[in-house]
């Protein structure tokens, strides 16, 4: 599915805002658009935004569809992108997130898929996928990832994975999808005061991820901006290459124009 990525976070601020432009529809991932230094607090937790967006609102232009794969946790929506969120004209969210969110918003369980109109008559089937957000004992909240496809080419599909870790449910997306390009948002993100535990892919299971989705050209998101973030674009690389994967990264470069 040729396309081109708009990241809205700096080279070295990957949060998991990014802009895909495809078939002439844009489509924003998890809109972030406060400033580096926000902080958001819960009785358990604050998560502190340390830098903010390369692409400003201003200069975001019109958004066909949002792929939001959940509302309720800041470093995915936070203030700013909840204030965009009514110039989309879609939201595709979790059954849970479209409740609270209102105003449109489509809620989407695993495997259920809604048609986006494209240009030339063309369709986008954006099909949610299984998502869990943490170890099954300790998952942080329903979250969905998309597969993207065109109803007239199903076999090149792109992959946004959300804030998951890798299980065993998500090998179904390779049965069922022919992947060309996946963006996994990694970084292995901890919060001490729920625990241990990673909340978001590893370098290790994004290498099984790539494995999974065999001859996937693999983009790294949300994996930096944030100060919960445990693993570095250093340790993705460095997995990578001793799966000897690394041919298959796909780096984004801050608010320009990246053809994958």
């Amino acid at each position: 599915m040729a396309g081109e990525w708009w990241a809205t976070e700096d080279h070295v601020r990957r949060g998991p805002t990014a802009l895909l432009e495809v078939g002439g529809l844009r489509l924003l991932t998890d809109p972030t658009f406060d400033p580096a230094g926000s902080e958001y607090g819960s009785a358990a937790y604050v998560l502190r935004k340390t830098q903010g967006p390369a692409l400003d609102l201003e200069s975001l232009g019109a958004v066909d569809a949002v792929l939001h794969s959940h509302d309720h946790h800041f470093d995915n929506l936070d203030t700013a992108g909840r204030g965009m969120l009514p110039r989309a004209a879609r939201v595709l969210t979790t059954q849970a997130g479209a409740a609270r969110l209102g105003s449109g918003a489509v809620g989407l369980a695993a495997w259920q898929a809604t048609d986006v109109p494209a240009m030339n008559g063309r369709t986008l089937q954006v099909t949610a996928t299984p998502a869990r957000h943490g170890p099954a004992h300790a998952d942080r909240g329903p979250v969905i990832g998309f597969v993207l496809t065109w109803t007239d080419q199903p076999e090149e599909g792109i992959y946004v994975s959300g804030d998951t870790v890798w299980y065993e449910d998500l090998r179904e997306i390779g049965r069922r999808f022919s992947i060309r390009v996946a963006v996994l948002f990694m970084g292995a993100a901890r919060v001490a005061a729920v625990g241990p535990w990673h909340l978001t892919l590893t370098a290790a299971e994004g290498v099984e991820a790539a494995r999974t989705l065999a001859g996937a050209s693999i983009v790294p998101l949300h994996y930096e901006g944030w100060a919960h973030f445990s693993e570095s674009p250093s340790d993705i690389e460095r997995a990578f290459g001793v799966a000897g994967l690394a041919h298959r990264l796909r780096w984004l470069s801050p608010a320009q124009p990246t053809e994958v």
